[in-house]
């Protein structure tokens, strides 16, 4: 479905957009969905040993995108694991991918 072509969207709607975009519009925020892509569900200190970015650093973004529901949190005896509970969210990125990058993978 190609939304665009549906009409003029609501004000709520375009805001809900805005929003989404503002939090995947971030390198290290993008990397952490990249990840729990790949790894469906992952506690935080895998995370920041996968990335390399301070532990403060990997919460912060994390509570970002769980604040906005692209993520879900469940903790597990002292840990807090993580997991998109917004699947579009991965529709996102891969739309960006696709435009964005010439196979400049790893």
């Amino acid at each position: 479905m190609n939304c665009i072509r549906q009409g003029k969207l609501k004000p709520e709607a375009l805001q809900r957009a805005s929003e989404t975009l503002k939090i995947l519009a971030h390198p290290q925020r993008l990397r952490l969905v990249e990840i729990l892509e790949r790894e469906e569900e992952v506690p935080v200190h895998v995370l920041v040993e996968e990335t390399g970015f301070a532990q403060a650093v990997v919460s912060q973004h994390l509570n970002q995108m769980r604040r906005t529901g692209l993520l879900c949190s469940e903790r597990r005896g002292k840990e807090m694991w993580y997991s998109i509970c917004d699947p579009r969210a991965l529709s996102i990125l891969n739309c960006i991918c696709t435009h964005c990058t010439n196979n400049d993978f790893e």
